[in-house]
């Protein structure tokens, strides 16, 4: 296992003892910017390296510990040898991670917090009927991740059920853990509507865009449309009686953003600018990536939106990632938030499709 690393580290340790030299020279210490970079990058690659020698370190006391259980005949000296034995690889794997994520690409918006948008798709009321269901289980992913979370927007049906939502959800690597919920998402279950306990399938779509700050894209005032209007509920039953809600349209690209939740015209207006800013910078990003549809195609968190990429199945109590065949049994847990269960997962083979990458480069 260890091996594996062995020639990115040495690559590692002669840029290490580099920027020994570079950060110390005057010329470098003068200009900030420059000697800034360089610091953090010697930081990050201390850590690296600090990390595998205590990877080398479990990996000879794992190696001893196999080896003495094999010459013993102690009975109470094997017992606390496979403990020793136990805690090493658990501290072994738990080092790998954290060297994995360390070696692998930044993801510049990893960071970011992020706008979840939520669209009901194929399967009428049902179909909204989901998209409720999912907007309330990122709602309650991002609490038990101690993020903050409130809902931008939101389009009702008369039967509960939801068109269309938005969640914004701010906090530590919001992004890094969202990013792999873009996509479409299938619903088999026996709909509330249905008498005789046949089985629908229907799908919503989810779209999680990084929060673009004003300095990443300047928008031109000129080329907004801003319209208000009286919010409203579900029936059309007005939720107030003034014109607090605000709709955007980006005239250049047709994108209308609509938002309504807040009593505040301001704070509406507010908050539906920061969401068409989120969706002009994924438009961009997109166009970016359409030149790169191959390695895009090659990744397993960040596929197309038209993409089925999970199955919620209520008969079977299942749920099904088609991206990296993984399948749950725990589909009231999931929906309930506890969604590390498949998101992890996602992001270990990202990470280790992209530690091959860089292993393979050296």
């Amino acid at each position: 296992m260890i091996d594996r690393y062995a020639e990115k580290i040495t690559a590692l340790r002669e840029r290490y003892e580099e920027l020994n030299g570079i950060i110390s020279d005057p010329e470098v210490i003068s200009d900030q910017n420059s000697w800034q970079r360089y610091v953090r990058e010697h930081s990050r690659i201390e850590k690296i390296l600090e990390i595998y020698d205590e990877m080398r370190r479990a990996a000879s006391e794992i190696s001893d510990a196999r080896e003495l259980l094999q010459m013993t005949d102690d009975e109470e000296e094997a017992r606390w040898l496979r403990e020793e034995l136990d805690f090493w690889e658990e501290r072994s794997g738990s080092l790998e991670l954290r060297l994995r994520r360390l070696l692998v690409p930044a993801d510049e918006r990893d960071e970011k917090d992020a706008f979840v948008e939520i669209r009901s798709g194929a399967g009428g009321e049902e179909a909204s009927l989901f998209a409720a269901d999912l907007l309330r289980m990122y709602a309650r992913y991002a609490e038990r991740q101690g993020w903050q979370v409130e809902v931008v927007s939101r389009s009702e049906t008369d039967l509960g059920g939801m068109r269309e939502g938005i969640l914004g959800v701010s906090g530590d690597d919001v992004f890094s853990h969202l990013k792999y919920e873009s996509g479409v998402h299938r619903v088999q279950r026996v709909p509330r509507t249905e008498s005789g306990g046949r089985i629908h399938t229907s799908t919503a779509t989810v779209a999680v865009l990084p929060e673009a700050e004003e300095v990443e894209l300047e928008i031109d005032p000129q080329e907004l449309q801003i319209d208000t209007f009286t919010a409203s509920g579900p029936g059309g039953q007005h939720v107030n009686k003034t014109e607090s809600a605000v709709r955007i349209t980006h005239i250049p690209t047709g994108i209308v953003v609509s938002c309504q939740d807040e009593k505040s015209q301001h704070r509406n207006r507010s908050q539906a600018m920061k969401v068409l800013r989120a969706r002009l910078l994924d438009q961009m990003e997109r166009e970016k990536e359409e030149e790169r549809s191959r390695e895009r195609r090659a990744q397993v968190g960040t596929g197309d939106r038209s993409e089925r990429i999970r199955t919620y199945n209520f008969p079977q109590n299942r749920i099904t990632d088609h991206r990296i065949d993984l399948t749950v049994h725990q589909l009231e847990q999931v929906l309930d938030g506890e969604l590390n269960m498949l998101i992890e997962p996602l992001r270990s083979e990202e990470e280790e499709r992209l530690l091959d990458t860089v292993v393979s480069a050296e």
